[in-house]
């Protein structure tokens, strides 16, 4: 076994990798940029390394700074997690060369599997059915548009050096095909340095299943069964599981056996996922799955694996890396129960999903299940990177137990005053349509609006009132509000809860978790969370008013394109210009028909959230 391993990453999975290499006695190296010195992951490791600024292109991306960081410290081995080099062949061939152990898949088949058109031949060639759509190296706008007409519409426009969901547009009407393909282009030359693409067929109901392989270098390969990462918006997952809910044994054998094929003809060496996009319009069933793509890293969701099979796939990683056979054979792997992995990610839902930073000035997460996270209360959510808090991961005897796990542990976060997603966490767990598994990657768009939490509920609203009441001091005028001669008290309270100002009724026997941070208080409500106050007297509700035509930037971010300039005429819903935050691309568009009055920005320029960037005035008539 290696001695010593350096983690090239950052965040939940260096710890989780760290974690795995103390339990083995390994001494462990983080590597950090300057925005992440005071993370967890830094501390918990045996030795740390400072390695550039906080772009990722100068300090994650720098395949020069981390192995001079391996060669300074004299690290045996490197460990890339997932994201940023995790499948670079260039960098895990550099390191191959440093005489360093190199804990991921070789460069060979990363070469292979990396692209997605050239994998998607290969696949073919082993026998792997793939999806249909247009692979051809033409890369004009004229071909790449003739073979979205081919396969018919919607398409998907994917890069092909593409992964975790950039890169990636739904195309559904022709006149929409060239805005989508530059768009994609942008992002995919920006997230890969690569902006070719190819095209898929769109499938109207799809299940987004994949499998988990690991081979060794001894010419074993295996699989540990399929996971289901249907739940996804853009592309992104939201909730993965496994075992695939509705997936009977036949179906099952066909892709496990079809991804261990897939593994072999690549000749493949570790942890590795075969993603197979399912119509589920009729079942799931073996003539109706097709091969997508192979991730030749470990994923995300890898511990809805380790849950449902008991291993510890990092283990297996550092086992075959260090020239061991694989720890179990194929007919010792079994499947118990269920499991369930939620992302808690820093944003907001009721705007749009747009990403929150801040610091985590209270952060609580669930202690009755397992919780994988890269930050602790205290840290700082930055616009950097990943905007992902916490997994949140249930097993159960059963997809049901362990479904009722997931939401009881979602609806307790507490996060403050960054915003996130644990309410709508919260509430897909307890979903009708999802606890039936009736679920595809479409999920999301159609249930969006039921699951999005805009106002407190009823419950908050009478809780509020409830904790405010008490902490008057026994002045009963600052709070209550209807006391009568002669008649029952009226027990309303006048509240303000976030930016809505409500009557909530005080209701002594109702329990509630706050916190006071400063000088406010903040209410936790099934995964949400509230700021509440008691109005002043002259306080009236605020108006949403707009229409005044000023654009401003919804979050801190990178002005990656503008499309106007001071005197253009412009429709409403017309792009006016681009930011970039997070990784994700946001279009700010005209709110009416009218004339751009004032232009702020130009590309290249950071803005900060509620900056003012544009101004739209109406044609005078």
């Amino acid at each position: 076994m290696m001695e010593s391993l350096l983690i090239a990453n950052r965040g939940e999975i260096a710890r989780r990798i760290i974690r795995t290499a103390k339990m083995l006695g390994i001494r462990t190296i983080a590597v950090y940029s300057e925005a992440d010195a005071g993370l967890p992951f830094v501390r918990e490791a045996d030795e740390a390394i400072a390695i550039g600024p906080p772009p990722a292109r100068e300090s994650y991306l720098s395949q020069e700074r981390i192995l001079e960081a391996a060669q300074k410290t004299g690290a045996a081995a490197i460990h890339p997690g997932y994201g940023f080099l995790s499948e670079n062949a260039e960098f895990a061939e550099a390191v191959e060369k440093a005489g360093i152990i190199w804990v991921g898949a070789p460069p060979a088949a990363i070469r292979a599997m990396g692209l997605k058109d050239a994998a998607k031949e290969l696949m073919r060639a082993a026998g792997v059915p793939v999806t249909p759509g247009y692979l051809g190296p033409d890369q004009s706008e004229e071909r790449l548009a003739s073979g979205a007409e081919a396969t018919g519409y919607p398409v998907l426009i994917k890069a092909v050096a593409g992964g975790g969901g950039k890169g990636m547009r739904r195309v559904d009407r022709p006149e929409d095909f060239a805005e989508l393909l530059a768009s994609c282009r942008r992002e995919a030359a920006a997230s890969f340095g690569d902006d070719r693409v190819l095209i898929e067929r769109y499938i109207s109901n799809p299940r987004h299943i994949e499998v988990q392989v690991f081979a060794d270098t001894f010419g074993n390969c295996v699989h540990l069964f399929e996971r289901d990462c249907s739940l996804q918006r853009r592309h992104q997952k939201v909730i993965e599981e496994a075992p695939a809910p509705g997936l009977d044994a036949a179906t099952r054998a066909a892709i496990c056996d079809a991804s261990v094929k897939a593994a072999k003809a690549v000749n493949y060496v570790g942890a590795g996922t075969i993603e197979f996009i399912a119509d589920a319009s009729e079942g799931l069933r073996p003539d109706r799955i097709w091969f997508m793509e192979m991730n030749t890293r470990l994923q995300v969701e890898h511990p809805v694996t380790e849950a449902i099979t008991g291993e510890d796939l990092v283990l297996w990683q550092l086992k075959v890396a260090s020239g061991e056979p694989l720890p179990k054979m194929q007919d010792e792997i079994a499947m118990n129960g269920g499991a369930f992995e939620a992302r808690l990610y820093a944003e907001n839902p009721a705007a749009g999903y747009l990403p929150s930073i801040g610091r985590l000035e209270h952060l609580s997460l669930p202690g009755s299940v397992r919780v994988d996270s890269g930050v602790e209360q205290g840290d700082d959510i930055t616009a950097f990177y990943d905007p992902m808090i916490a997994k949140i991961i249930a097993h159960g005897p059963n997809r049901e137990a362990a479904l009722s796990k997931l939401a009881a542990a979602c609806a307790g976060i507490e996060v403050w005053p960054v915003k996130s997603n644990a309410g709508l966490l919260a509430r897909i767990a307890v979903d009708p349509d999802f606890r039936a598994a009736r679920i595809d990657t479409g999920f999301l768009d159609r249930h969006g609006d039921s699951l999005v939490t805009t106002e407190p509920s009823e419950i908050a609203i009478d809780t509020a009132a409830t904790v405010l009441s008490r902490n008057t001091d026994g002045d009963p005028w600052s709070a209550l509000t209807g006391f009568r001669i002669a008649g029952a008290d009226d027990k309303r309270v006048r509240i303000r809860i976030g930016d809505h100002l409500l009557w909530g009724q005080s209701r002594p026997n109702l329990a509630a978790k706050t916190v006071t941070i400063g000088e406010t208080t903040v209410l936790f409500d099934a995964g949400n969370a509230w700021p509440i106050s008691l109005p002043v007297a002259s306080e009236v509700e605020a108006s949403q008013g707009a229409g005044d035509g000023a654009i401003l930037s919804p979050m801190p971010g990178l002005v990656i394109s503008v499309d106007v300039a001071e005197g253009d005429r412009v429709a409403r819903g017309d792009r006016l210009l681009t930011v970039e935050a997070m990784k994700m691309e946001h279009s700010l568009r005209a709110p009416f028909d009218g004339i751009v009055e004032k232009l702020q920005v130009s590309p290249g320029i950071r803005v900060s959230e509620n900056q003012l960037v544009v101004s739209v005035v109406k044609e005078k008539d």
